[in-house]
């Protein structure tokens, strides 16, 4: 059984509140969670100290039990000082041209270059 520190989605429309969970890896979003660690309300200021309120002991014990962080709750629990910050990786832009559409952008301004 692979367990995650997650957050679960909570309150009305347009006014996210969030929980963060202990679940089984596989188990939905919003389903069954094994325990309730803490909690996260993004509508609040950076600075307030209700933003991400957590059990930091909980925390602690689920992570020495083999519990993985979520890319977001990791960088929840950095800023705490509860965990190491995560490596989030750039992903490559979705606009830019594909390789074939590149190679012949290269190839006319190769020719361009030439030409003059």
């Amino acid at each position: 059984m692979a367990l995650k520190i997650r957050l679960a989605r909570g309150g009305a429309k347009k006014s996210p509140y969030f929980r963060i969970v202990v679940v089984e890896s596989r188990s939905p979003r919003d389903g069954a969670f094994i325990e309730k660690v803490g909690t996260y309300n993004p509508l609040l200021e950076n600075n307030d100290t209700n933003r991400v309120v957590v059990k930091s002991d909980r925390i602690k014990y689920w992570m020495s039990v083999g519990a993985k962080t979520s890319d977001r709750v990791a960088l929840l629990l950095s800023n705490l000082g509860l965990c190491d910050k995560p490596v989030i990786s750039e992903t490559p832009k979705k606009s830019a041209p594909k390789q074939k559409a590149q190679e012949r952008m290269k190839a006319v301004a190769a020719s361009a270059e030439v030409a003059s």
